[in-house]
């Protein structure tokens, strides 16, 4: 009888040679006789970026590629500074239509370093919310150096409320050194910078900054640079940056399949990082349905 098993085995295995079938060994002695075939879950797309992370509001990350490596972030500072001005509103109990005036220093700020700015007039006057967007939309370093000049007050007391207020976070590899992220010896994470944006997109005014693609007041129409809206479903926001220094970064937000997805890109190419976004907003969703 044994002999006889022996020679079936051998002779079911030249059969599956010879018929050109190549199966694994667990596939011929394991599978049970009917079971089913494991469907492959989506497939990550590919990421050039230097540094990625994607997180959901449930807490489950997507993906991660060196997600603790520090790194400048350029623009993404100014996530930062939108969260700590809002924040000191509110615990003063201002009032985001309070106005603030424009000063040589603010205009000189965004040209003497070559950034980009929001094309702020000395003298001119604008409110708080105003000069909000014209942080978050066009990226502008005479806004933020106005808004930090006021809530600091000045440059110095208004990095270390930036600070303070990463450490409250628990964003331990984070450290600013000005409100605008030209280029500095700060440093932060996408991992970091996920969790910051999680955080700041809890603030019923920050969403709403973010989520705007123009915004018009007085001489200014100030237009979002985060092309990601073009490109995909959900978007809502939130930052684009670069320098030489860190590259095309990208903080972005969507709300998918019933949980709001969070992700940095670090380092990367300009519309590259478009792309990307949209991709592993797509991959994420995905598995989010099954």
């Amino acid at each position: 009888m044994l002999a006889r098993m022996r020679i079936m085995g051998v002779l079911s295995t030249v059969v599956l040679v010879m018929s050109g079938v190549a199966a694994a060994p667990s596939e011929i002695t394991t599978r049970p006789a009917g079971a089913a075939t494991r469907t492959p879950g989506p497939q990550a797309p590919a990421v050039a970026a230097r540094s990625a992370y994607l997180i959901d509001s449930a807490g489950t990350v997507h993906y991660a590629k060196r997600p603790a490596r520090r790194a400048a972030v350029a623009s993404l500072v100014k996530i930062m500074t939108t969260y700590v001005v809002l924040r000191e509103t509110a615990r003063t109990e201002a009032e985001l239509t309070d106005l603030i005036t424009v000063t040589k220093s603010d205009v000189r700020h965004a040209a003497a370093n070559g950034a980009t700015s929001a094309a702020l007039r000395k003298g001119e006057r604008l409110s708080v919310l105003d000069l909000l967007h014209g942080v978050m939309l066009p990226s502008g370093a005479d806004a933020s150096h106005a808004l930090a000049r006021r809530y600091g007050p000045g440059q110095s007391a208004f990095v270390a409320k930036m600070n303070a207020a990463a450490r409250t976070l628990g964003l331990a590899d984070t450290r600013y050194t000005n409100a605008d992220g030209l280029p500095y010896s700060g440093y932060s994470t996408a991992a970091d910078q996920a969790r910051l944006t999680q955080a700041a997109l809890g603030d019923a005014a920050f969403r709403a900054i973010a989520a705007k693609r123009v915004h018009r007041t007085g001489k200014h129409t100030w237009r979002t640079t985060n092309r990601l809206f073009a490109r995909t479903d959900g978007v809502i926001g939130v930052k684009t940056g670069f320098t030489n220094a860190a590259g095309f970064c990208l903080a972005f937000a969507a709300d998918r399949a019933g949980r709001r997805l969070v992700g940095v890109l670090l380092g990367d190419q300009d519309e590259r990082r478009f792309r990307t976004a949209a991709a592993l907003l797509d991959y994420a969703e995905d598995r989010l349905n099954g």
